[in-house]
């Protein structure tokens, strides 16, 4: 088999392995080394206007696992077992505006936009987002914008934790409001700059999970051909 088919070939393997894990090894824990290769994939994922609004924030005390635990009903098995239990933050309407102080330094000091070009730049952001994608119809339309972002540096952990025989689980089943209220309290949000968009945790399966279902390949993808 060639280079090429075997690298072709781990990359399915890693999908086919990857399942959202409900409870794990809690005696197995995942190694320094390969905990920062997942966050390196995060830090590192795309975003739209490469605006990087997130905030990863790795929950190791129990303590505060539990006080998560009450207002977290979809991460029942994986609080308590999980080597790192991650929660993903996403940038709110006070950074991700294209007015934001936010934007400005992340497209000046981040990315190297220079200051003469800044101001035609941001007009074309306000565009995109008020006219193009429609985002000032409410906070919560631009907050959801942000969150979708959060996704993209999720999946690439996600994968790349199956790439390295690590097992994860992706978690939504909170309560919003107050996991909010909890990370306020906590000072965990930047005044309200941050809120909660997604949970994920990693470690190693309690034990083997059925296995994988999904359409077929002919339900789910369209060719558009000349």
């Amino acid at each position: 088999m060639s280079e090429d088919a075997n690298k072709r070939q781990e990359i399915l393997e890693a999908f086919r392995f990857r399942h959202a894990t409900k409870e794990f090894d809690a005696k197995k824990k995942i190694s320094e080394e390969d905990f920062e290769v997942i966050l390196e994939a995060g830090r590192l994922s795309p975003s739209s206007i490469g605006l990087e609004p997130w905030k990863f924030v790795i929950v190791q005390s129990s303590e505060f696992r539990e006080k998560l635990q009450k207002y977290t009903w979809g991460a029942k098995g994986q609080l308590p077992t999980a080597s790192h239990f991650m929660l993903i933050l996403a940038r709110t309407i006070k950074d991700v505006k294209y007015d934001s102080d936010y934007m400005a330094y992340q497209m000046t000091e981040v990315k190297g936009v220079p200051e003469d070009l800044l101001e035609g730049m941001l007009e074309r952001y306000k565009v995109f987002q008020e006219s193009g994608l429609n985002l000032f119809e409410s906070e919560r339309s631009i907050f959801d914008w942000s969150g979708k972002q959060t996704y993209i540096a999720l999946a690439n952990m996600m994968t790349t934790a199956a790439l390295l025989g690590i097992d994860s689980c992706p978690i939504e089943g909170f309560d919003m409001d107050a996991i909010n209220d909890l990370l306020a309290k906590e000072g965990l949000l930047e005044d309200g700059h941050l809120k909660i968009s997604v949970m994920a945790a990693f470690g190693y399966r309690a034990k083997e999970p059925r296995p994988k279902a999904r359409r077929k390949a002919n339900q789910v993808i369209q060719w558009i051909t000349d």
